[in-house]
């Protein structure tokens, strides 16, 4: 076991012993954006005509290259979307209570306080289900966000949009 720690400590002891997180690999203004929103977050949405309760959670994982987002978590409708660099393409993979992955790719745009991610591609999306087509970032302040989530089946798209205050 010793031995194995020890050669642990050899290949890797920038990551085990930084004290920071370590920042991804160049600088990515939108990634950034997305990095302000670590911490926890309230809100509604409205569903049905009516204002639900909702709440969501940013946390940078995989040695801060990745920022993992959790949507009504603990819920049966829990989702997480892990927001990651692919080369100079920032992009999301949305784990869906529908079962299925779609990957979804920043679209350029002139305002850094709107970010929209577009399907690119998906896995488990049979032709009869639905999944999520496009999410949209607003970013108001340090302590005000809106996400708009296009949720598209049998050729239909609805938006949820969501509108969360910082909890901390």
């Amino acid at each position: 076991m010793k031995i194995r720690f020890a050669l642990i400590m050899l290949v890797f002891p920038t990551a085990l012993l930084a004290a920071e997180p370590l920042a991804p690999n160049g600088s990515n203004p939108a990634f950034e954006k997305m990095r302000s929103l670590i911490g926890s977050w309230e809100g509604v949405a409205k569903i049905d005509g009516k204002d639900l309760p909702k709440a969501t959670r940013f946390q940078l994982v995989a040695g801060s290259t990745v920022l993992a987002a959790w949507l009504n978590k603990g819920t049966p409708h829990e989702m997480v979307t892990m927001f990651h660099m692919d080369g100079n393409d920032l992009m999301a993979t949305h784990y869906c209570a529908a079962q299925n992955q779609p990957r979804m790719v920043l679209a350029s745009g002139s305002d850094p306080n709107r970010l929209v991610f577009k399907f690119k591609d998906g896995t488990n999306i049979q032709s009869d289900s639905g999944y999520m087509r496009e999410v949209t970032f607003i970013f108001d302040g340090a302590r005000h966000h809106v996400e708009e989530w296009t949720f598209v089946q049998n050729g239909k798209a609805e938006t949820t949009r969501f509108d969360f205050n910082r909890k901390q």
